[in-house]
């Protein structure tokens, strides 16, 4: 096995190992990706402040997502054909995240079914649901969820529409790849990866195939896919899956301080401020710097729903920042999706110890021993670094609308 020492490193072994249209459909934004990589950027504008002479013994970087005890406070967040970055992707992500203890999520648009992967997950096993306009659909996978043993359901808002991103055009993107031939000198570069593909019979989108009405091949289930988000979803929509649930709910693509009151008022059990790693909106604020905002909006508030953060996370000291920020927790997508690249399911537990470790290391050169001990005063953060933005007025129909500092 190669030596790996932070997430950077698995990154480069998943570019190696996995064809060129995956590895580029998990490291990509949409249209500039300037929201991508801000992301990231942004978690590097915040310093830490060493303490020394402090008792460090005994530490733990335990927490709790939802009252369930965790490893540590991170969560995997649904990807989209992660059986595709290696085969029985979905499968080998959660076995990895259930013997380290800390929840898996499940796409929609996964390569394995929630059957499938439920045989193996672990007791945080979460589903992530699009809303389709099949809503025959949307009922029978919800119940499927249930069926399945899921002990939340995480709504994605913010994918109402698809964003561009441009790699996955220009790659032709499709699950199973096309074998053009193109795609066949790629692939024949990556033998372990095709090698267990050939042993596996998962190779399309397994909780739409043969379930939804008149899906029965790649070449309908494209059409299906491209025309089924619901351009319609709402507040009041968001309301009747929640009672079509009836169990714990996590909005996630929550970006504004506005939506994140409208999401409490829904009743949900946690929102994740997330832009969806930087692949929907282009030029909308990363995660890290709307995050404070969105916790003063549900200040004051006597059910507040969990704020966790998604977006940008790529090593422990960045969960360290976001929990220090004020975020109850946080989901980590590309980090786990390299190692899964480069290594299979060792490779999500490699990428889970190493953000533990840095995690561990840096919470003690701050001075505490406990996750819960940490709170923004570990942090040197710059004075703009929520910036200052002219934003409208909601006034009158008619009226002449004036700027107004926000931030």
């Amino acid at each position: 096995m190669p030596v790996i020492t932070d997430i950077a490193d698995l990154r480069r072994l998943h570019e190696r190992r996995s064809p060129r249209m995956f590895f580029d459909y998990c490291e990509s934004g949409s249209w500039t990706e300037q929201t991508f990589r801000e992301n990231t950027s942004d978690f590097e504008k915040l310093r830490f402040r060493q303490r020394v002479a402090v008792d460090l013994s005994n530490r733990s970087v335990a927490g709790r997502m939802l009252g369930e005890e965790v490893a540590m406070p991170v969560a995997l967040s649904p990807v989209g054909m992660t059986g595709m970055q290696r085969a029985d992707g979905e499968i080998k992500a959660a076995r990895a995240a259930k013997a380290f203890g800390v929840p898996y999520t499940l796409s929609t648009m996964s390569i394995c079914s929630i059957e499938d992967v439920a045989e193996h997950a672990g007791p945080g096993f979460w589903f992530q649901l699009y809303v389709m306009k099949d809503e025959a659909f949307v009922d029978a996978i919800i119940e499927r969820a249930k069926r399945a043993g899921c002990s939340a359901l995480v709504l994605t808002l913010d994918l109402q529409a698809l964003g561009q991103r441009h790699k996955d055009l220009k790659n032709a993107l499709t699950a199973p790849p096309r074998l053009t031939p193109r795609n066949l000198l790629n692939i024949a570069t990556k033998p372990v990866w095709a090698a267990e593909m050939l042993r596996t019979r998962r190779h399309s989108f397994g909780n739409v195939l043969g379930h939804a009405s008149g899906v029965t091949n790649l070449a309908n289930l494209m059409s299906w896919t491209a025309e089924q988000f619901d351009l319609t979803l709402d507040w009041e929509k968001v309301r009747r899956i929640r009672e079509k649930w009836g169990g714990k709910l996590i909005l996630k693509g929550i970006l504004d301080a506005e939506d994140a009151k409208l999401a409490a008022e829904v009743g949900c059990d946690a929102i994740i401020v997330s832009n969806h790693g930087g692949r929907q909106l282009d030029g909308a604020l990363s995660s890290i710097r709307v995050l404070p905002s969105i916790l003063r909006a549900l200040e004051g508030r006597a059910r507040r729903p969990e704020v966790w953060l998604d977006s940008g996370i790529r090593s422990g000291q960045d969960i360290l920042k976001a929990l220090a920020m004020g975020a109850d927790a946080t989901m980590i997508g590309r980090a786990y999706i390299y190692g899964l690249g480069a290594m299979g399911e060792a490779g999500v537990t490699k990428a889970l110890e190493v953000m533990r470790k840095e995690l561990d290391l840096s919470m003690a050169f701050c001075g505490h021993r406990r996750l819960e001990e940490v709170t923004r005063d570990i942090l040197l953060v710059p004075e703009d670094f929520e910036g200052r933005w002219d934003r409208p007025v909601p006034q009158m129909a008619g009226a002449r609308k004036a700027p107004v500092r926000v931030g």
